[in-house]
């Protein structure tokens, strides 16, 4: 568990203000269940998705998303692990393949966490943002994601990464604005089996 507790350069959890934020978001929380839930809901509601709210300042480091309060999902996703790690709650990364449109290609991953529960163990959880057809909450040990996976080349990837993907930073790192993400989403080639 302790690679699920570690601060890094995206996960940047010992930012003043990541600590600062965490503890106030851990308050009076009598479980790591209630306080799992007290950060995931600030992420979700409380930080603005990039893309729904064409805010222009893109956010890879956990700090810089709460800093500016948005963020793509890779984003928010970094963000929820730095709060949950400060509250020594072992959180890592998941992604998701989609497809970008109502379906078919083109495809792009999708970020999100999974954090580890004392009485439920690892539990996946989207802290994305909902809007209109978007409905993601916190009620372990069911998960309810943003995105069902619908179709054969989408795929739910079961990996809980300690860090984010490379191919996430760089979408992240390398372009200047949302729309410049948003043209340059990272996929991967999925393979199929017949």
């Amino acid at each position: 568990m302790e690679q699920y507790l570690k601060c890094s350069e995206y996960i940047d959890w010992k930012h003043p203000l990541v600590v600062a934020k965490a503890k106030e978001l851990a308050a009076d929380c009598r479980s790591d269940e209630i306080m799992a839930k007290s950060c995931y809901k600030f992420v979700r509601d409380s930080i603005l998705h990039s893309w729904d709210y064409q805010k222009n300042h893109v956010t890879c480091k956990a700090s810089d998303v709460l800093i500016h309060g948005t963020g793509y999902c890779y984003s928010k996703s970094h963000l929820l692990a730095a709060l949950l790690r400060v509250n020594a709650i072992p959180a890592g990364l998941c992604y998701q393949r989609l497809s970008v449109g109502t379906g078919g290609p083109p495809y792009s991953l999708h970020g999100l966490n999974a954090v580890y529960l004392k009485e439920h163990g690892w539990y996946r959880i989207d802290a994305r943002g909902n809007k209109p057809g978007v409905a993601a909450d916190f009620n372990p040990p069911k998960e309810t994601l943003a995105f069902p996976i619908i179709e054969a080349s989408e795929r739910d990837l079961p990996e809980i990464w300690a860090e984010p993907l490379q191919i996430v930073v760089k979408a992240l790192i390398q372009n200047e604005s949302v729309e410049q993400v948003y043209e340059n989403l990272p996929d991967i080639e999925v393979i199929t089996t017949s």
